[in-house]
């Protein structure tokens, strides 16, 4: 029978393998298994240590019988044979109920696989798979100095896929065939690459750890550089739109803007305005994300842009993520310019334009008149949540998008709103979380990048402190008294917690979206402190007398904007709050952040949180509580925030603590994304080498029409479903 790499595997295993690996691990044709790779490689001398297994492990083991025992069981009928096995660093049991395996004999070496369970503390597999390495099948694989452990389900144990494996390569181990490098040979001559097929050999079947690392640099190779093609077409594809060019207009609503700023632009500020600007020009849609610090005035440089959008006749929308930022960039947008963005009412400027606000809370009458002043042109700045994406939001002539918070919207929401536009419009996107380079490379690899660094003059600054409560708790109590003493100074604070509160069942999930890392099972902690909760305690406890009120999602826009509105004007000192708080709120007088079981967060979460205070001229206080010990992982990770402003830094914190499937997001993590071997931590001059050679093949005359191969695996990657992971990047 031929073999190639799309034959299904029940032609090469049987139906019953090929079935569990369908259903289990999603795998499907040879070139699946092929792809299928160890997580980790066991030796009899050096293996994986058992006293790093915890409860509720799904595991394979490489161990020894170190002794066998069987007895009759006291409380019913029949036998318990415990089997202990040791790897030179930890031990466990193996418990057997009226059966054990003949073979299992001191001595013997065997591969477990099973759930670690636990009895009188001690760790434990009930009735493990077992499969001992005695060379009984006429197998040479276990005399081998590294054996591969597999990503494996009940079903399917990692030595049968490690069999199943071998008997689609052969006894010698061959491919010759099978795989065609679809890389270059230039190109791995001149990086040191491995050919494909020697790659897939050494993964499966190494002998050395440094067969491992070669085999593995080669498929990291095949993984970015795939990836980079794809997201370099895109570029390109996008670079060929037909877009409108929006040139600047002396004396228009641009340089009325800059006239209107109550403060001197950054250096910074001035340069990415320049880049935005001179891209406005072309009559290439712009496609640029702007990444900035925490308060580095990213939304100046976005309105100067919607500015001379709407001088050049165009419109600009601005798409926020919620109701009370939406609101909030509409009031600031309308406040810097006065009669200019009133144009059509009493005390209007006939040269300004309208800014119109459209968001899911509008009432009916209102909502009509926000389409209608958008459908027929009277707003050139549309200021909005994903009403702006529905049907019958209709442009008159949408020339730019800016998507505000990026990470709360996917690709298709940000393609919704451009096809609005009678063509392609100018497209920015922006994010607060600092992004780092990797990722900006891979999960925005179809945007160009801005950075902003540089802070206004004149801001207070924060400083940051971490209140162990468990340790420490009269600290909690300072904190209070310093909360108290700002507000006396006449300053306002938020505290800010995970949950809304009030035991609302599925409404009461918490409303962050990070994901802090866990130090371990949770099953014992508390649930986490709630906003009515929490609030209640301060106006009874430690904050009596101070003028205290509440934010959340469980609020009707209108209270939401009421209380919004009332904190800004100094009407409340203090507000308990959820991540609804998060991004872009912006009240200057406020000075302090407490964030309650700040360990619940995620490391750019609590760096966004904290941006809210010290926005004017005063200096701001974080204090982030948690009863996490502070040797804990958790409680250095909040060390770190504390000790670091720095949102470039916390970003590659980030990266390194959380998984890098959160980072990627679930769908995109794994098989799904065709990201396997790549690490965005670890391989980033890797990833930025790939990037300049997709980007260097795609502009030659004839682009990838010399490599059929690699043309045929980026087609894969776009048809495939795992091409999903880059839609909802």
């Amino acid at each position: 029978m031929a073999v190639t790499l799309e034959t299904p595997l029940a032609r090469v295993l049987g139906p019953k393998t090929a079935t569990s690996m369908a259903e289990q691990l999603s795998l499907h044709t040879v070139r699946d298994l092929l792809r299928h790779y160890p997580r980790r490689y066991a030796s009899r001398g050096e293996m994986a240590r058992l006293d790093d297994l915890q409860k509720g492990d799904r595991v394979t083991i490489l161990a020894q019988v170190k002794s066998v025992s069987t007895r009759r069981m006291r409380q019913r009928h029949g036998t318990i044979t415990e089997v202990t096995v040791g790897d030179g660093a930890g031990s466990m049991t193996l418990v057997f109920f009226n059966h054990r395996h003949a073979r299992l004999q001191q001595g013997a070496w065997g591969l477990f696989a099973g759930t670690v369970g636990s009895y009188q503390g001690k760790l434990q597999f009930t009735h493990p798979d077992c499969h001992l390495l005695d060379g009984d099948d006429g197998d040479d694989d276990w005399a081998r100095a590294l054996v591969p452990i597999y990503p494996a389900s009940k079903d399917v144990s990692s030595w049968v896929i490690q069999k199943s494996l071998k008997l689609l390569l052969g006894p010698h181990g061959s491919l010759a065939g099978l795989v065609d490098d679809p890389l270059p040979e230039e190109m791995r001559t001149r990086h040191g690459i491995l050919p494909l097929a020697a790659a897939l050999l050494d993964i499966h079947r190494p002998t050395t750890m440094d067969d491992v690392e070669r085999a593995a640099h080669r498929l990291k190779w095949d993984e970015a550089l795939i990836l980079q093609l794809t997201l370099a077409a895109r570029r390109r594809a996008a670079a060929l739109e037909p877009g409108t060019a929006r040139p600047r207009r002396p004396g228009g609503l641009l340089d009325a803007v800059d006239a209107a700023l109550p403060f001197a632009l950054t250096e910074g500020q001035r340069a990415v305005g320049e880049e935005l600007a001179a891209e406005l020009e072309r009559d290439q849609p712009m496609h640029r994300l702007l990444q900035g610090e925490v308060g580095s005035g990213k939304t100046v440089v976005a309105l100067r842009a919607m500015a001379q959008v709407v001088d050049a006749g165009g419109q600009a929308a601005l798409l926020a993520p919620t109701e009370v930022l939406a609101a909030q960039h509409a009031r600031g947008i309308r406040a810097l310019l006065g009669p200019l963005g009133r144009a059509g009412e009493l005390d209007g400027d006939p040269a300004g334009t309208r800014i119109t606000l459209l968001t899911g809370s509008l009432k009916a009458a209102a909502k009509r008149e926000a389409r209608a002043d958008v459908a027929e042109g009277r707003a050139g700045i549309v200021v909005g949540t994903h009403a702006l994406l529905q049907e019958g939001v209709d442009f008159a002539d949408l020339g730019l998008v800016v998507v505000d918070e990026q990470h709360r919207f996917g690709v298709e929401q940000r393609d919704a709103l451009r096809a609005k536009g009678n063509r392609p419009p100018h497209v920015l996107v922006m994010t607060a979380t600092p992004i780092p380079r990797t990722v900006a490379m891979t999960v925005y690899g179809d945007l160009e990048v801005s950075t902003l660094r540089q802070l206004p003059s004149g801001r207070g600054g924060v400083s940051s402190s971490v209140v162990p409560v468990t340790e420490k708790r009269a600290w909690l109590d300072r904190a209070w008294e310093r909360l108290r003493e700002e507000v006396a100074a006449g300053r306002q604070a938020y505290v800010v917690c995970p949950r809304i509160g009030d035991e609302a069942g599925a409404d009461d999930e918490p409303e962050d979206a990070d994901g802090a890392p866990d130090d371990g099972p949770t099953t014992d902690r508390r649930p986490p402190l709630a906003v009515l909760d929490v609030a209640e305690l301060l106006r009874s406890g430690p904050l009596a007398g101070l003028r205290l009120d509440v934010l959340h999602g469980r609020l009707t826009p209108e209270e939401k904007d009421a209380r919004m509105r009332a904190f800004a004007e100094r009407e409340i000192d203090v507000l308990v709050a959820t991540t609804v708080v998060e991004v872009g709120v912006d009240v200057p007088n406020a000075t302090v952040m407490v964030v309650m079981d700040a360990d619940r967060f995620g490391v750019s979460q609590l760096h966004q949180l904290r941006g809210r205070v010290a926005r004017g001229k005063h200096p701001g206080l974080c204090l982030l509580v948690t009863e996490a010990p502070s040797s804990s992982p958790t409680g250095q990770r909040l060390a770190a925030v504390a000790g670091t402003s720095d949102g470039f830094e916390l970003a590659r914190l980030d990266l390194e603590t959380r998984r890098e499937g959160d980072i990627l997001g679930a769908a995109q993590s794994g098989k799904r994304s065709g990201v396997r071997m790549l690490s965005l931590l670890e391989d980033e001059e890797l990833i930025a080498t790939a990037r300049a050679e997709a980007t260097a093949l795609l502009e030659t005359e004839r682009g990838l029409a010399d490599h059929p191969g690699l043309a045929a695996e980026v087609a894969r990657l776009a048809t495939d479903e795992r091409a999903e992971w880059l839609e909802k990047a």
